[in-house]
Formats: structure tokens, sequence, C-alpha cells
């Protein structure tokens, strides 16, 4: 395997108005925490009755994606609250080294009580007229926060790569964080870095973009969705 280090704090910012860039100015402008929240039980009033289906006979709490079910998240964990639930939606990728399409996304979002998020996403290439086309990327991980309150984030890709970030907050319902290192596999194609950003919009839509440093480019614009709440 081949670690590679980069400086979180050195990560370049996205260009305004990139093609890999949707609006999360919403997302990043601070709000009291009282109208988040009253905000975000309004709009999952479709969704608050769902959840991630459960198999019986494991004698260990189960997963939830579901804030008003199962057990009660971990105080350690309420500074990334928001992200908690199943998310689907569309985005679109693009850079240098491939064509430019659009995609379909489901992230879930879940917690057994213990101080760390379960992160599930996996992806799919849509064509012009949404039709399906294939399958995309994949990729799981989970969310902590230290002693320190700096949020990690560690993710294993299906393509050979595993990534750390840390990061942190820009307010009560946005995150950006950066790669501190990134390991592949013999197999897998040569990533150096990347930097994200989430953020709950005031449509209390989840939207992301991403960076990345690849296949001999420097870290650029590469992926940006925006997923709707599904469940929780």
């Amino acid at each position: 395997m081949t670690p590679t280090q980069s400086n979180p704090g050195s990560a370049a910012q996205p260009e305004p108005g990139s093609s890999a860039e949707p609006n999360l100015g919403d997302a990043t402008q601070s709000e009291p925490g009282d109208a988040v929240l009253a905000a975000a039980a309004e709009r999952a009033m479709a969704t608050r009755g769902l959840n991630l289906p459960q198999l019986p006979g494991l004698p260990v709490p189960d997963d939830t994606a579901n804030l008003r079910a199962g057990a009660d998240l971990h105080p350690d964990l309420l500074a990334l609250l928001p992200l908690v639930g199943v998310w689907r939606g569309e985005g679109e990728a693009s850079y240098p080294t491939i064509a430019t399409h659009r995609f379909g996304q489901q992230v879930v979002v879940a917690h057994d009580g213990r101080n760390f998020l379960t992160w599930e996403s996996r992806a799919w290439i849509i064509g012009a007229e949404g039709e399906y086309v294939r399958p995309a990327a994949r990729e799981s991980g989970f969310w902590r926060i230290g002693s320190d309150e700096v949020i990690e984030l560690l993710l294993t890709h299906s393509t050979g790569i595993v990534e750390l970030y840390y990061g942190g907050p820009i307010n009560q319902s946005s995150w950006e964080l950066a790669t501190d290192v990134v390991i592949r596999s013999k197999t897998a194609k040569e990533v150096t870095a990347a930097q994200r950003l989430y953020g709950i919009v005031d449509d209390g839509d989840l939207a992301w973009v991403e960076e990345r440093a690849m296949a001999g480019q420097p870290l650029q614009p590469h992926l940006s969705a925006k997923l709707a709440r599904h469940a929780g």
C-alpha cells in the first residue's frame, strides 16, 4: 500500500460558480440553533416514520437512521446531528480525465448510541433522460469527534482507496473536511488528496461538493450533489 499525506489547511477552496459546486451559501450562514432544529422538524414530517430495515436476532443495539427511534444519539455527536438519516438525490461528476456525467446517490448516516456515526454511500450513473445506466462509486466509513472537537471521517472506497479526513463545523449545519492521509491498494488509481464540504441548505436537503487530486492532476472540483431526506 502507498500512503500519501497532505496538509488539510492547505487544501484549495472550490472555485465559485464551478460546475462541480452547488450553492452552499445558505448552509454556511449562521442561524440560531433553535431555528435550525425547528425548521428541520417541520421538513421531516414526511420522513419521520421511516427507518432502516432491521433483521432480528442480534444481541447488540440496532443501527438507526432516525433520531426518533432506537438508541439516543451520543452527546458527543450533537454537532453532527443534522446528518443522521437516509438521503437520496442526484449530482454531477467532472474532471479533466473523465467525461462529465450525472449520477444518482443514496447516503445512509446511522448510529447505535455510541460516539460515532456510520456512513454508507452508493451511486449510479444516470443518462440524459434521468434513466439508470450502471452502478458507480461505493464508500463506507465512520464519522467521529475527538476530545478536541475535531471531526474525523474515515472512508473506504470500493476502488481500493482508504482516506482519513480531519475537519470541523463551519456552523450548526455545515461541515468542512480535508484528507490527512490517503492509502491506496496496488490495483487502485492514484489519488493524493481530497476535500469535502457538506451542508444542510434552506430546503432541508443535504448538499455537498468534493475537490480531488488524482491521476496526476492538482486538487480541483470533482463531485457535487444535492440529496433530499428519504428517511429519518
